[in-house]
Order: C-alpha cells, then sequence, then structure tokens
C-alpha cells in the first residue's frame, strides 16, 4: 500500500500502502478478474489503451479497483453490495497494485478506486495533465503509518515509546531473520515505506525485515501476541488488528513539510514521522462525467474508521466471504448507507 499508503495522500515521500493502510490478514480475496501489471514507468501512453473491461453500450456496469490489504477490500465489497443490490448494477471487481490502478484508472479498465493514500506523481499526470482520472471525494478515514509496539510491552517499559529510546531494546528484538540487530518488521516489499531510510538517519540499531504481505504480518503479530512477546512493526491505521492486538506507536521526530518536500526529491533523506492522511477517491473522467446513479453513489460513499474496521474483522478474522460481511453490515447501518444513494 503505497501505504505511505504518505501512503498516504499529502505524503510526501512514500505511499504506503502503505497500509497501508497499502494493507489480506487470511481474508478471502474478493471474486475480481486479474489484470496484468501495467508498468507507469514507460513510455507507451497508458490512457489511450482499449478497455477489455468495457462495459456494453447501455448496460449498467461497473468495474471496481480492489487493493491489496483488506480495510481496501471492505470498501468495495459494501459498495459493490449496495450497487448490486440497490441499484440493480453488475459488479466487476479487479485486483490490482496501487501505481497500475492509476494506469488502468486512467485508461478506463476500472471505474473506480475508493481508497488511496497518496500518490502525487500520478495525481500531476492523470488529473491535472491529462484529466482522465477525476478527484471522487474524501472516503472519510484518515490513514496513518507508523512504527508500533504491543500495547503490554509498552506497559512494562513506557520508554519504547520513543524513537530515541529504541537502541536500549534492539537486542529484545533481535530475531533470526535480523541478526545481531533488533528487528522492524515490515509487510510487503511493494509496499512504499520511508522505514529503511529512517533507521539509517536515526542511527538506530535495527534491520527493516518483511514478512511478506498483510496476512502473514498479521500472522507474526498474533503469534507474537500469543506468546506476549515483544515487538517493533510498521502498522497503519485503520487496522482491525487493533481491536485483538492493542498497539501503542512509538513517537518518531515529528512529521514537517520540509521534511516532505525533501525526501520527495530523495527518498533516502526521510527522517520524520509519517504524516496523517485523508484516504481519497478517485473516478474515470469520463464515468464521473456520465452522470450515471453508479458515479453519484460512489462520489457519496463516505464512512468511518469504525464501519470499516467492522467489515474488514468479519472478512480477515471471523472468515466471512466479502459479500457475507458487506450484506452483515448494510442490515445493521440503513441510516448510514440511505444517505449514499442518488436523490430519485
Amino acid at each position: 500500500m503505497s501505504r505511505i499508503r504518505y501512503r498516504t495522500r499529502t505524503q510526501p515521500p512514500a505511499t504506503a500502502g502503505g497500509r497501508p493502510r497499502t494493507r489480506a490478514a487470511g481474508a478471502a480475496l474478493l471474486a475480481g478478474t486479474a489484470l496484468l501489471a501495467l508498468s507507469g514507468c514507460g513510455k507507451a501512453d497508458m490512457t489511450k489503451q482499449a478497455s477489455p473491461f468495457a462495459a456494453a453500450a447501455g448496460s449498467k456496469s461497473v468495474t471496481l479497483s480492489v487493493q491489496t490489504w483488506v480495510g481496501a477490500q471492505a470498501n468495495v465489497a459494501v459498495a459493490k453490495y449496495l450497487l448490486e443490490h440497490e441499484l440493480d448494477y453488475h459488479v466487476d471487481t479487479v485486483q490490482i497494485d496501487e501505481i497500475p490502478a492509476w494506469d488502468a484508472l486512467s485508461q478506463g479498465r476500472v471505474d473506480a478506486i475508493l481508497e488511496d493514500w497518496g500518490h502525487p506523481d500520478q495525481e500531476a499526470r492523470y488529473i491535472e495533465d491529462k484529466k482522465t482520472i477525476t478527484a471522487g471525494g474524501d472516503l472519510g478515514v484518515t490513514g496513518h503509518i507508523g512504527w508500533f509496539v504491543p500495547t503490554y510491552w509498552a506497559k512494562q517499559h513506557p520508554e519504547v515509546t520513543d524513537w530515541k529510546n529504541l537502541n536500549k531494546f534492539a537486542k529484545q528484538l533481535r530475531t533470526p531473520e535480523s541478526g545481531n540487530k533488533g528487528q522492524l518488521m515490515d509487510g510487503s516489499p511493494s509496499y512504499v515505506t520511508n522505514d529503511k531510510a529512517l533507521v539509517k538517519n536515526l542511527k538506530l540499531d535495527y534491520e527493516v525485515v518483511f514478512a511478506g504481505s498483510e496476512a502473514a504480518q498479521i500472522t507474526q503479530i498474533q503469534q507474537f501476541a500469543k506468546e506476549k512477546k515483544p515487538f517493533l512493526s510498521y502498522w497503519y491505521e485503520p487496522q482491525w488488528l487493533f481491536n485483538q492486538v492493542p498497539m501503542t506507536e512509538v513517537k518518531l521526530p515529528k512529521y514537517t513539510d520540509e521534511c516532505a518536500e525533501k525526501g520527495t526529491e530523495d527518498p533516502t533523506t526521510v527522517d520524520c514521522a509519517y504524516p496523517k492522511t485523508p484516504l481519497q477517491k478517485f473516478l474515470n473522467t469520463d464515468f464521473a462525467k456520465s452522470g450515471s446513479a453508479a458515479a453519484k453513489f460512489l462520489k457519496a460513499f463516505h464512512w468511518t474508521k469504525d464501519d470499516q474496521n467492522t467489515v474488514s474483522e468479519l472478512i480477515a478474522s471471523q472468515g466471512l466471504s466479502a459479500d457475507e460481511a458487506a450484506e452483515r453490515w448494510v442490515e445493521k447501518n440503513p441510516e448510514v448507507w440511505k444517505e449514499w444513494l442518488p436523490k430519485k
């Protein structure tokens, strides 16, 4: 998740995605068509390719991009359920990484991205320059990436929540993967993070170790918590796992615009905390201008961190399918989603 998902939006150096926001956690992936990864760095003009997902003229069909972290899957699950059951649309979902998703959205291969943590280069290219993508408004959720330790350990050692004291605890956080250094656990190598730069620039005796995915990272955190072991992890909000494993954020040097600007020029120079980022929706411009009920609905889609975490936990922890989780939330929250429906 560019979860710097910086991820996150006004984010400078990285987008994490993270989730990580980009950020599976045992989550059942939403049904969707696999989309070949597209490169946003090549010379080809990604705005002029025909879409294999284009709806037939006159049909009521919408294609939504699904990011790899479960919070983003929760957004799509609820939007899909309501589009199908309340507005009579056929909804296709496409599992696609963050940067390729912008290319696909510009092309019209997908109609909407419902959770973006901030991609300044893509915004400049596709919104300001080519005008093939249109802002769809706030999702209603604020994303934040940071370093976290388990609250049970922070209560025993309150000083660990200040980055200046982390080297004192490095030995306790060594793992076979981190060698003679403490382990800072990250999720997927595809997430754009500042962690390696932070470790280097803050002179911390730690090694960034990738769990491999959000799901693998969650499994590792749950195992540490079960054994009441200490850990230091890159993590993000919103995330349902906080409901099961309370975590306390480590205070990093304060985020500043100066740090962000410096990091934009050279990501290896970042030496401050991640920003807090209002997560955004984006629509293909032709779709946004269509005036369709689907476009109006997706622009109005706006919920809270607690709403998202509720659906995420049903999918990732309680084993419900995306449709089942969405149906359960919809049944319990009509006062929320009815406000999203176009006025007749």
